[in-house]
């Protein structure tokens, strides 16, 4: 049994530590903000004609 408190506490302990740094990094890092442009191809804005689909001619 004591080897399973062992476990825990350690688990406990890196749990901890992981929780920390996450709080560190919430608290004191500043995302500096910036402009984003994504350029899309017009073929995908306005996609070529393929021509017409009748769906009652197989």
């Amino acid at each position: 049994m004591p080897s399973l408190f062992r476990f825990l506490a350690v688990l406990a302990v890196i749990a901890g530590a992981i929780y920390g740094t996450m709080w560190a990094l919430v608290t004191f890092v500043e995302p500096e903000p910036r402009d984003v442009t994504i350029r899309i191809p017009s073929e995908r804005v306005n996609p070529p004609p393929t021509g017409a689909i009748n769906p009652a001619k197989k």
